[in-house]
């Protein structure tokens, strides 16, 4: 009896419904979102509360304008600047200008604020030789012109002196530390009156820094 042809289009059909069969058998089964029990994991770890809280929180408070960035900035630098005026009130080292900032600089302004110095009196003799210079008197012009030059060579006569006894300080307390500058900055301070001066000192007149 004669056999009729098997069509190829039919076996690769066969074929290929076979592969898929197998492939599925051999699929891991997973369960949908509508028949994964509750308490069964989601595949993924749940986060802890904290930092679901602090993701929140970075959402909430991340700026969706222009307007609202700039009003942020705005405040941020108002309350830097308000912890610096408190800090140069108080010594808070951590929120002191850079300038103001480390143990080296705060030993120069202790070592100034312990001490009477000519420069701190600078001002309110300027203003009484400014007086007496306005006087149109000769013997008085010539007081205040020897006032003067009193005065600028008592100040010149201590800042050296305050100079020399600081960097014998720094070099004997602070050896392996960074000193540029530091007989600059305390000299600076000299010349202001001591209750003007910023940070405001930290110790009495005549205690040891």
């Amino acid at each position: 009896m004669p056999r009729h042809p098997v069509p190829l289009g039919f076996v690769f059909r066969s074929r290929a419904k076979s592969e898929k069969a197998s492939a599925a058998d051999q699929a891991p089964v997973t369960d949908s979102p509508q028949t994964r029990h509750p308490q069964a994991p989601k595949g993924r770890p749940t986060p802890k509360r904290s930092e679901a809280q602090g993701q929140r929180r970075s959402v909430a408070n991340t700026p969706t304008t222009r307007k609202e960035a700039a009003k942020r900035s705005r405040d941020e630098r108002r309350a830097a600047l308000e912890k610096q005026r408190q800090a140069l009130a108080g010594g808070d080292e951590r929120y002191l200008p850079a300038r103001d900032k480390g143990p080296v600089r705060r030993f120069a302004r202790d070592f100034v604020d312990s001490r009477f110095h000519v420069a701190e009196f600078f001002l309110p003799l300027a203003v009484v030789i400014l007086i007496l210079s306005t006087i149109r008197v000769g013997a008085l012009q010539n007081i205040a012109l020897l006032l003067w030059l009193v005065v600028i060579i008592l100040i010149v006569v201590d800042s050296i002196g305050v100079g020399i006894r600081l960097k014998k300080q720094l070099s004997t307390r602070f050896p392996n530390e960074n000193k540029k500058g530091v007989v600059a900055y305390a000299l600076m301070r000299t010349l202001q009156m001591r209750r003007l001066r910023l940070p405001k000192p930290q110790v009495k007149r005549g205690e040891r820094p």
